[in-house]
């Protein structure tokens, strides 16, 4: 869903954080389908499991519209299933079926769903940045204009220290071009902290360039992640050139992988229960028993479609590749 520019009542607003609550509450169940079903080897693809950010895709796709591109990283399941992607291409696609997004060649990590305006996710660290930027110049080429639509990258914290981040800020400002950059930030780079590793503040950097910089903490709650990215947005329509959009966040499990990690001695599990008092999705029962049964249905039925599918064959490996 997406916010409407009209006021809302007390009762709508109230509506609106319960739907998105639930779209988080779905990306929530859909990921612990996946950590039950890993071990089974019937997903044929590592994982970057979003379970603990799922409130800021929903949040961010909430305050975009349809016809904006999103550029996921590799933790993009998330963007994919609150952009209202179909949950049996996407399973198929984990289980390297021929009826998946990309007929089961691209796996969890390069999920792509043009329907629904989700480029092509990459494994490679801050890869799809210039991607976004660059399509934002080819499509104003293209029509002789500022486009209409948004270039929204998506990024985690330890992207920010790789030099094409950098090179994409200055040439997106240079062209004041209609880039709303976000910031998945679990303060984590694999196993290495924030702290650890950079010098610079983000804010400052973002400033540098002439960039308006929005920033929201509480990364577990979807209505005030989109009142944010909104604000962000709106600074883009108004002719400011492109926005960078910081959102603390936590990722509840390893880096890669469906399983825990406080034993690597990097953080601490009190951290993560911390985070996890404030997160809705962690008291199963707020929601309707309607709602949860809904999502594990349609769970159930994506599932049924993914494992009747046929398996993708050597044959189909080079086809669609230009």
């Amino acid at each position: 869903m997406t916010l409407s520019e009209k006021p809302e009542t007390a009762r709508q607003a109230g509506d609106r954080a319960e739907a998105l609550l639930a779209s988080a509450l779905r990306i929530r169940l859909v990921e612990e389908e996946i950590i039950r079903l890993y071990p089974t080897d019937l997903i044929q693809s590592p994982v970057h499991l979003s379970i603990g950010q799922e409130a800021v895709a929903v949040g961010v796709c909430a305050a975009l519209n349809e016809k904006d591109l999103i550029f996921p990283n590799y933790r993009g399941h998330s963007y994919f299933l609150a952009r209202g992607g179909d949950l049996g291409q996407f399973f198929a696609e984990l289980m390297g079926r021929q009826t998946g997004l990309s007929k089961g060649k691209a796996g969890s990590m390069h999920l792509a769903d043009p329907l629904h305006n989700i480029m092509g996710a990459s494994a490679v660290v801050a890869s799809t940045i210039s991607h976004a930027a660059g399509s934002a110049l080819a499509e104003r080429m293209k029509i002789g204009g500022s486009p209409d639509r948004l270039f929204v990258p998506i990024i985690g914290d330890g992207a920010t220290e790789q030099g094409v981040f950098f090179e994409t800020l200055n040439f997106a400002a240079l062209h004041k071009l209609p880039v709303l950059f976000v910031i998945e930030d679990n303060s984590l780079a694999v196993h290495t902290s924030v702290s650890d590793r950079q010098a610079f503040s983000l804010p400052e950097v973002s400033d540098s360039f002439g960039i308006v910089f929005f920033e929201e903490e509480s990364g577990f709650d979807p209505s005030l992640v989109a009142s944010t990215a909104l604000r962000a947005i709106k600074s883009i329509q108004t002719g400011g050139g492109p926005s960078l959009l910081r959102i603390g966040t936590m990722r509840y499990k390893e880096h890669v992988g469906p399983g825990e990690d406080f034993d690597s001695g990097y953080r601490q599990s009190s951290d993560l229960q911390a985070w996890k008092a404030s997160d809705p999705l962690e008291n199963l029962e707020r929601f309707p028993e309607d709602v949860v049964t809904t999502i594990q249905n349609e769970i159930a039925e994506a599932l049924d479609f993914a494992l009747s599918s046929p398996v993708s064959q050597a044959d189909e490996l080079l086809t669609d590749v230009l």
